[in-house]
């Protein structure tokens, strides 16, 4: 079988946290390769491995390194396909190795996941592959299955056995309680204005379309189409959830947010199609890349570099570019600085 991702790490150390991706692989029952090359010690070996690799067919690379973590970097620049970081706890609690991992710069973005999340690098390489694959993306949409019934399931596994004096058990217990979706605008499509749309980008505040503007015309130049909706989870539930419902046919999900990271949070709860996590600065300075970032298993969100809008639209490409060579065509001639995007 010819391997479509590859697992690269950046040292023998970071094997347990490759074990997550590769036992997620495993039971999603998708080819990879594992190797191990340093950015630092053996950059001649890194550029042979990922140059030979595209060639030979490899669809999603990813790279898990720990300190400087300048592989995923290394990896991105000898290849079209999109890359996915997972950050080491080696020290500092892998903030050190998360912040070298997601603000790259642009073109070259990084789809970076949470510290030590080699199962959500692999659940996320995997909804990449399940935009063109319909059997891998069957098999996303029952792991997550797996995922939400383990939450249901700790209702009785833990709750249920907790005795004390004045806590009620049986008061809308999770087994017998009837779950309803939001009801559904009448014209569910009249909520957006592409719904054929290959990209769906979902701006949280008025004041972030600024960010969604250059993602935007990334995506022109790339020549993907793409629908922008301003929308708050939060302060508008109903009309958020509708939007992700109308947008069934979008095959990317761009979250844009400067406060919280609840816009990208919302948006996997709704949908088995990958999402990308744009954290932006607030008014205050402040910024959400950590909450954008850290998504517990099953849920992943490929989040890029604070306010990098067009690094989020050329990892759109580059995930779309699996299957569509004209894409990666016109990503050769932007990495190479041949067009000016």
């Amino acid at each position: 079988m010819m391997p479509k991702i590859m697992i690269i790490l950046g040292s023998k150390s970071d094997i347990a946290i490759a074990e997550k991706s590769m036992d997620i692989l495993e039971k999603l029952e998708i080819p990879y390769s594992l190797k191990i090359a340093s950015a630092h010690r053996t950059p001649n070996l890194v550029r042979e491995i990922v140059q030979q690799g595209t060639d030979a067919g490899i669809e999603v690379f990813i790279g898990i390194a720990g300190l400087a973590a300048h592989l995923p970097g290394s990896i991105a620049a000898y290849t079209p396909r999109p890359v996915i970081g997972v950050p080491v706890d080696v020290k500092t609690g892998g903030i050190d190795a998360l912040e070298s991992i997601v603000q790259m710069p642009y073109p070259s973005p990084i789809a970076t996941v949470g510290i030590d999340r080699g199962d959500n690098a692999a659940i996320l390489a995997a909804q990449f592959i399940g935009i063109a694959d319909d059997e891998v993306r069957q098999k996303v949409i029952e792991l997550r299955k797996e995922y939400a019934e383990k939450v249901k399931n700790s209702n009785e596994e833990i709750v249920q056995k907790i005795e004390r004096k004045f806590l009620q058990n049986d008061f809308l217990r999770i087994k017998n309680l009837e779950i309803t979706d939001i009801e559904p605008y009448e014209d569910v499509n009249s909520n957006c204005k592409n719904k054929d749309a290959e990209v769906s980008i979902i701006v949280g505040r008025q004041t972030d379309v600024v960010t969604a503007k250059k993602i935007e015309v990334i995506l022109d130049r790339l020549k993907i189409t793409h629908d922008t909706k301003v929308v708050c989870p939060i302060r508008s539930t109903k009309k958020f959830t509708n939007y992700v419902k109308s947008m069934d046919n979008a095959k990317i999900f761009i979250g844009v947010s400067s406060n919280s990271s609840q816009v990208t949070g919302g948006i996997v709860g709704l949908t088995d199609r990958p999402v990308i996590g744009v954290p932006c600065t607030n008014e205050n300075g402040d910024d959400y890349m950590l909450t954008t970032v850290s998504m517990p298993p099953g849920v992943p969100v490929a989040t890029v570099g604070i306010n990098n809008g067009k690094n989020a639209a050329v990892l759109a490409g580059e995930i779309l570019s699996i299957n569509d060579n004209n894409i990666t065509e016109l990503l050769g001639k932007l990495k190479d600085k041949k067009i000016n995007l």
